[in-house]
């Protein structure tokens, strides 16, 4: 049934097919995946030696230690943005920089020095947040359902 969905390629179509296969660039998968998780894992390792300094120097907990660690993150990447370390940094780790909250950080001050040159305003101001914007909208309406869950769960003795 499959097959009869299928339409029929022309002669030209299939010549073309395989033009495409024989010169399409191969993709080092393994490599990508492995740069990722290094460097990914580095900048969680660097995360999580803040989060002890904030520990050990200013008493924290565990359990407040995560917003200054966070916070620290998101500005050290922000700086390293700005003294274009942080790009070359993705260029070689790929997912493995832009998924942990250092990307954020990333995202906000690259659309910032993109757009400098229209004014603080109309450029900066209004262009900051146009990715990071969606981030923190979805983020915010995830941490406000899950506490709704969480407050009812509570309510009914399930917690």
């Amino acid at each position: 049934m499959a097959n009869e969905k299928r339409k029929k390629l022309t002669p030209a179509q299939q010549e073309y097919h395989l033009f495409e296969k024989e010169r399409e660039t191969k993709r080092p998968i393994v490599r990508n995946c492995a740069c990722a998780f290094l460097v990914g894992g580095t900048i969680c390792a660097i995360g999580q030696a803040i989060s002890y300094f904030y520990m050990y120097f200013f008493d924290f907990t565990e359990q407040t230690a995560g917003n200054p660690t966070v916070a620290t993150m998101v500005f050290l990447s922000m700086i390293l943005t700005g003294l274009g370390v942080y790009d070359r940094i993705a260029q070689f780790a790929g997912a493995g920089s832009a998924v942990p909250v250092t990307g954020f950080g990333n995202a906000v001050i690259s659309a910032a020095i993109e757009h400098r040159t229209e004014g603080f305003v109309l450029g900066v101001g209004s262009n900051m947040f146009k990715l990071a914007g969606s981030v923190i909208l979805f983020g915010t309406f995830a941490a406000f359902v899950i506490a709704l869950i969480k407050t009812i769960a509570i309510q009914w003795g399930g917690l």
